[in-house]
């Protein structure tokens, strides 16, 4: 058992660590060794991250969706500042986009 506290530094610090995050068109179940997405966008998105409870932090990816015209996005990831994968998700293809919008994509992480 970890205690609440150490719950929360860990959020925090897990918070800090996030630097970028990108978006693709794979969508295989992740392998905890995986450090790439499938097949990475490479589009250029923004990222925020926030602690929003002692354990649950909200990251949130939003790329233009000039940046992707035409594909169907069924991963996103977010990584540290020397390129390690800290978390991936795959998900139902959404898209293809028109170009003019913005996609964002929410992750809630929680740490147990």
């Amino acid at each position: 058992m970890i205690t609440d506290k150490l719950k929360e530094l860990l959020t925090n610090q897990i918070v800090s660590l996030i630097n970028t995050g990108d978006v693709g068109m794979g969508g295989n179940s992740s392998s905890p060794n995986a450090n790439t997405l499938d097949v990475p966008s490479g589009a250029s998105n923004t990222i925020s991250a926030v602690s929003t409870d002692e354990n649950v932090m909200e990251v949130k990816i939003a790329v233009p969706t000039g940046n992707i015209q035409g594909l169907v996005i069924r991963e996103a990831a977010v990584f540290d500042s020397s390129s390690n994968m800290l978390s991936r998700v795959n998900f139902d293809g959404v898209g293809p986009f028109p170009s003019g919008d913005t996609l964002e994509v929410i992750m809630i992480i929680e740490v147990e």
